[in-house]
């Protein structure tokens, strides 16, 4: 199993990314609250899973013209995507659930079709530190002869931290198996790509190597232009990331997910020595260099050590900025890891 796995850091210094609306609780019946989570630490702000995903496929279409597959709402509370990861890029990168009606071949009439796909692409909530949020207090008096309308609104300064990775495997790979997230296809749909000259192996079909590559540099590349959240206009937030870490191995899990301090970040925004023995437990499995981005004056004191990073023996590390440690991965995946069978 071929997996990118990465985890990145983003600066929010005065930040609403993440609001849930009225908070009922509050003392001010106006004031939009953050979305948090109770940790053992304490209150953390975080932007969902959902969120995150939204601003990537934005920006995959928009910057890297991807063909994104229209949404039809087939019921009540129920919309699906067309369930075509071929034509359309998201649906093979972000995974789909489709329930319809169709035409099956050899049947005289429509039947109900359901195929899903597991996202090969998969990323966690951006989550914050330990914090209390700030509640602002302002007033609307402009072009009013009303009394003065009071509301507020909470916001933070905090380092975000999340991690992905992305089942190299399973992109422009499809299957016909009989199972949740395995049966990819409609049976008319699996027909069109037989004729396609796309069938790989019993059940299996697969888009062209080139289209591979793409879909997974972009997903890669869209990182480095990552925009969205609440209350942009009022705070301006650029989330792009300012540290990152990526590598690519020979298995599922990411190994990188515990080398940045989760209670704080008073020692440092990477744990130098947990990151050693990650490298030095899975040197073995990986399959390429490991690309570090840093933007210069992010980092801690402590994290200066990183510039002078000495990886174990048989690990490569390549230590430059956010965007050319995307460029200089996407590079090596191309060249020497997404091949064709």
């Amino acid at each position: 199993m071929k997996t990118v796995i990465g985890t990145y850091l983003i600066d929010a210094p005065f930040s609403a990314l993440n609001n849930k609306g009225i908070d009922s609780r509050g003392g001010n019946e106006n004031e939009v609250s953050t979305k948090s989570i109770y940790s053992p630490e304490g209150v953390r702000p975080y932007v969902s899973g959902q969120a995150l995903r939204y601003w990537w496929r934005n920006v995959l279409e928009e910057k890297y013209g991807w063909n994104c597959s229209p949404v039809e709402v087939v019921g009540k509370n129920q919309a699906v995507t067309n369930g075509n990861p071929l034509e359309y890029d998201d649906d093979d990168m972000f995974g789909y659930m489709s329930a319809r009606k169709e035409e099956v071949p050899g049947k005289k009439k429509l039947e109900n079709v359901t195929v899903t796909r597991v996202s090969p692409l998969k990323c966690s909530p951006l989550i914050g530190y330990p914090i209390r949020p700030t509640s602002d207090f302002g007033v609307l008096t402009r072009k009013t002869e009303s009394d003065p309308i009071l509301f507020a609104h909470q916001f933070y300064s905090n380092i975000l931290k999340g991690i992905f990775s992305i089942d190299l495997d399973s992109v422009g790979k499809y299957t016909m198996i009989n199972k949740s997230g395995s049966k990819n296809l409609s049976p008319a749909l699996a027909e069109e790509y037989d004729s396609k000259g796309l069938k790989s192996g019993e059940n299996v079909y697969e888009a062209p190597l080139e289209i591979k590559k793409k879909r997974v540099t972009d997903t890669l590349k869209a990182i480095n232009y990552l925009n969205g959240g609440a209350m942009q206009a009022l705070h301006h937030t650029d989330v792009t990331p300012k540290l990152i870490i990526l590598a690519a191995l020979n298995g599922g899990n990411n190994i990188f997910m515990n080398i940045m301090p989760h209670k704080n970040y008073q020692n440092g925004l990477v744990n130098i020595d947990a990151l050693y023995e990650v490298l030095d437990d899975y040197k073995d499995d990986l399959l390429t260099k490991v690309y570090i981005g840093i933007l210069s004056g992010f980092e801690t004191d402590k994290d200066k050590e990183i510039f002078h990073f000495k990886p174990p023996e048989g690990v490569q590390v390549e230590i430059t900025t956010p965007v050319k440690a995307v460029e200089m991965f996407n590079s090596e995946l191309e060249t020497n890891v997404i091949k064709g069978e």
